[in-house]
């Protein structure tokens, strides 16, 4: 069996290049940065397994790239947060984390898609996504990016919405989020779900006003003490028209404006998980 190891240059362990733990993790393996990643899947045969190592945005780049094809997708968490990997019970440990390419369990699991565009943890309308934006942008400290954002959330209103589809609804709020996983960006809770499941879960965010909006999701990330949203509802595809028409997020990534379509697409992939965790006991881990 052929292993292939993605991981990005920049990504450092505890001092150490992810590079060289990605090499003592898996002697013999093809490793790649993210940029190669196409070309290396064209090496593999067909239940090869491809590891992510790194944070959501490695995972998430993998994750894309091997959806629909018969190749696993193994994840060594190497990010802050690793929101993805949580919900799905995968060990923090990188070396407990590798050996589920030789122990692992192969499960079915959901992504997200939003007008076209896949989703990992969650699609976002309004100013819940642009605050995730905000501090995606400040963590990667692309200054032009967090200024924009900033802009946006500080000049943020609420919207009217009405959802149909699987559900049938009408109201008025700041955001609205479609859930996969139990939390998204900074450990920011959204939601009673796991990618193991075969639905989205959606709420109505009604944080207050931008700066109170902000104060919340830095207390979110920080101590993890707010709820995820009112009304959560559970769904396989909606539509959503606001008005105004408010921005759309697919994870942090900006994707359009609304109205848009949400959809569930089960089993669009296939990971590496420790052998016996059901989905209730990855939902506790996450």
């Amino acid at each position: 069996m052929a292993v292939l190891v993605v991981v990005h240059p920049a990504v450092r362990v505890g001092g150490e290049e992810a590079g060289t733990v990605v090499a003592r993790l898996f002697p013999g393996a093809a490793i790649v940065e993210p940029a190669r990643l196409a070309d290396g899947l064209a090496d593999l045969a067909p239940g090869d397994p491809v590891v992510a190592a790194g944070g959501d945005g490695t995972v998430g780049v993998v994750a894309r790239a091997v959806a629909g094809t018969r190749h696993p997708l193994a994840i060594v968490p190497l990010g802050t947060f690793n929101n993805f990997s949580r919900a799905l019970g995968i060990p923090g440990d990188p070396e407990r984390a590798a050996a589920l390419t030789r122990e692992g369990a192969v499960v079915p699991v959901s992504l997200g898609r939003v007008n076209g565009h896949v989703f990992l943890e969650a699609a976002a309308l309004g100013l819940f996504g642009e605050a995730i934006g905000l501090g995606e942008a400040a963590k990667e400290r692309a200054f032009g990016d967090l200024l924009d954002h900033l802009g946006h959330v500080v000049g943020a209103s609420r919207f009217a919405y009405a959802v149909a589809g699987d559900l049938e609804l009408e109201g008025e709020a700041w955001s609205l989020v479609a859930a996969n996983t139990p939390t998204t960006g900074a450990d920011v809770p959204i939601g009673d779900v796991t990618p193991r499941e075969p639905h989205l879960l959606l709420s109505a965010r009604m944080e207050g006003s931008p700066p109170l909006a902000l104060a919340r999701l830095a207390a979110a990330g920080l101590l993890g003490r707010i709820e995820p949203g009112s009304g959560t509802r559970r769904f396989r595809r909606v539509r959503v028209v606001t008005a105004p028409p408010v921005p759309v997020f697919a994870d942090a990534a900006a994707v359009g404006a609304t109205p848009v379509e949400i959809a569930v697409e089960p089993g669009a992939l296939s990971v590496l998980v420790p052998a016996g965790v059901s989905p209730t006991e990855a939902r506790a881990s996450g």
